[in-house]
């Protein structure tokens, strides 16, 4: 962990800066995977599971029986949790839905838009170490909301061949039942461009490692969309000496603890404070079972001392930040000033893991800097806006002439004929 005390402004752009992988190499690698799938299928599928993940995953498509088996493999206490973060997630991504009234532009012009679900959607589920059950939930829900006719689940199979348990049974309780067993660039290219089994979809949505993310960034290029550019998870928190030390080393560690290559950063007004909170990092940080995981992302991490709050925030607009924790004596007063971040949690006790789990936001957020320009995801995502229009003949007769100039001037005489023809033969009955 870099202490960083008092840094000027022109210094500000490299320390915003994250972990820089070597991209150029990834990026063949990638396109080699990417293309075997989409010439070899399934075999290459397979082929590409036993090499990377250790597994034969036979069969890609889960069974029923394999759904029936897993929900009896869940705890109890872990299936009402799920329900409950099932039920928030729901509650506030239903307030998202809403119908745009028809305007009425003049007499006789009347436009409009219309939200329409995307047909075919599908979904990446992280494995492995950390399966991401979670991740099922909110992008699953919002799908379902909009309404979305078909949604495609792939996630890594174990080197049992078998699915997590507690992601088949969240599929289950969502009502999915196209669960397929592939994970990394393998799992998007079968996506983007279908398989024997895995349907071709239109849009794809999910976190994922380096690989997960460059597959994503391609297949974009060759008419797939994504849901956005994805990178490391990263936390950035701001706190004054209000804050409890303990709370906040928590919260960095529980982003540090998601691969080597996150990045948490803490901003304070108050040294002491700041080497508080890095003591007790250092102090929690070792009871962890990921405990190496997150050390190494702690190297790329950085600790800034800075004048006052307001600047910490300047910062913070800078870096852009996935996830943004306030604990401060006045937070939501420091808030109104946020004008680039993913999700924004404020006060001592918002720690980010609820985000993450079960309040009901959702925690697929753009990183890297992303939050710039994009948001996170919600039911928006999985639809899009198609707009209508109605135009009288009273209308026409209004706008008509404004067109035929605009387009003469351009010389666009089609353009202008097409309005000219109507006009004439309202004109002449």
């Amino acid at each position: 962990m870099k202490i960083i005390l008092n840094p000027h402004r022109s210094d500000w752009n490299m320390l915003c800066l994250r972990p820089v992988l070597e991209s150029s190499e990834l990026e063949t690698q990638i396109r080699e995977i990417i293309n075997s799938v989409r010439l070899g299928k399934d075999r290459a599928l397979q082929i590409l599971s036993e090499k990377f993940d250790g597994t034969s995953a036979g069969n890609l498509k889960v069974s029923v029986n394999e759904l029936t088996e897993a929900e009896g493999l869940v705890t109890e206490d872990l299936k009402k949790a799920i329900m409950v973060a099932k039920m928030n997630i729901e509650k506030f991504h239903s307030a998202q839905l809403s119908q745009e009234p028809a305007v009425e532009i003049s007499d006789g012009i009347k436009c409009w838009r219309k939200s329409v679900a995307i047909e075919k959607v599908g979904l990446y589920i992280p494995g492995g170490s950390a399966p991401l059950f979670s991740t099922l939930l909110m992008l699953g829900i919002p799908a379902i909301l909009a309404g979305c006719n078909q949604i495609v689940v792939c996630t890594p199979a174990g080197r049992d061949g078998k699915i997590n348990p507690a992601i088949l049974f969240t599929a289950k309780l969502l009502g999915i039942n196209e669960i397929y067993k592939a994970g990394g660039a393998q799992a998007i290219a079968a996506m983007a461009f279908g398989t024997e089994n895995i349907p071709k979809v239109y849009k794809i949505f999910g976190p994922g490692n380096q690989y997960v993310t460059k597959a994503k960034e391609i297949v974009q290029l060759e008419g797939t969309a994504i849901d956005m550019p994805a990178g490391p998870s990263e936390v950035l928190i701001i706190a004054d000496k209000s804050a409890d030390a303990d709370f906040i080393a928590a919260d960095l560690l529980s982003q540090a603890e998601h691969g080597p290559d996150s990045q948490v950063v803490f901003l304070s007004d108050n040294q002491k404070f700041l080497h508080k909170v890095k003591s007790e990092v250092e102090r929690q940080s070792i009871l962890l079972p990921r405990k190496e995981v997150a050390l190494k992302a702690l190297e790329n991490s950085r600790f800034i001392l800075f004048r006052d709050l307001d600047e910490c925030i300047d910062f913070s607009n800078a870096y852009a930040p996935e996830h943004l924790i306030i604990s401060t004596s006045d937070a939501k007063t420091l808030a109104e000033k946020v004008k680039n971040a993913g999700s924004v949690f404020l006060g001592k006790y918002s720690c980010e893991s609820a985000g993450d789990y079960a309040s009901g936001t959702n925690h697929t957020l753009p990183t890297n800097g992303y939050s710039r320009n994009y948001s996170g995801v919600s039911v928006d995502s999985f639809m899009k806006k198609i707009t209508f229009q109605e135009i009288t003949e009273n209308g026409l007769k209004t706008l008509g002439p404004s067109i035929e100039l605009m387009a003469e001037a351009e010389n666009l005489i089609g353009h202008k004929n097409a309005v000219s023809i109507r006009l004439k033969k309202l004109k002449n009955g």
